[in-house]
């Protein structure tokens, strides 16, 4: 049975960093690309970053470039989401997930998420 299990989230003044933790289970870590998505009430789950399976490859969505750095460990079955300078309009659920095709999708696999909360 594949788990993904996000942590790391929580209230933060603008301008703060977080960072997001999802560990793997039940899946060979090392042959998916992993997404981080965000998801706010009445609105579309969307994806705000991606890494290819070896790590060598990244995506950001434009509200995120150059504050948020996506990372994995293979060896610890882990991705990583790095937020800097956090803004209230990032004020989201967080979800982790696991992609056997690419970058962009289809992901097959989805954690549970969780709260990210800026203040302004």
């Amino acid at each position: 049975q594949v788990q993904l299990v996000e942590s790391g989230g929580g209230l933060v003044q603008a301008g703060g960093s977080l960072r997001l933790s999802c560990s793997s289970s039940g899946l060979t870590f090392r042959n998916y690309h992993m997404g981080w998505f965000r998801q706010v009430p009445g609105k579309e789950r969307i994806l705000v970053a991606g890494i290819s399976m070896s790590g060598i490859r990244t995506y950001y969505s434009d509200f995120v470039k150059g504050r948020f750095t996506i990372s994995r460990d293979n060896a610890k079955n882990t991705v990583y989401l790095q937020m800097n300078s956090l803004e209230p309009e990032d004020t989201a659920v967080y979800y982790c997930a696991a992609s056997r095709r690419a970058i962009m999708g289809p992901y097959e696999y989805s954690g549970q998420g969780t709260q990210v909360t800026v203040s302004s």
